[in-house]
């Protein structure tokens, strides 16, 4: 797979010592990878919402949308609201 440009997604950020610099979403110190491991596993936004206090819905759809765009591909299921 290839890899992304988080670089270029407004929702995320990477601080040099903020979780050893990895990508997370911008002001928390949840990492992208997270999100993606949930859904991997079969969770929802909206479960991922209830476990992890804090989180903006929006932020984290920006962030499925993101990596869904830059791979070219469509979400297999719309985005739960």
């Amino acid at each position: 797979m290839a890899a992304l440009d988080w670089s270029q997604c407004p929702a995320v950020e990477s601080i040099p010592g903020k979780v050893s610099g990895a990508w997370v979403l911008k002001g928390m110190r949840m990492p992208v990878s997270i999100i993606f491991e949930n859904l991997k596993a079969g969770a929802n936004i909206d479960d991922i919402m209830e476990w992890f206090e804090g989180l903006d819905r929006e932020q984290v759809e920006a962030v499925i949308e993101f990596a869904a765009r830059s791979l070219d591909i469509a979400p297999s299921s719309p985005v739960t609201r």
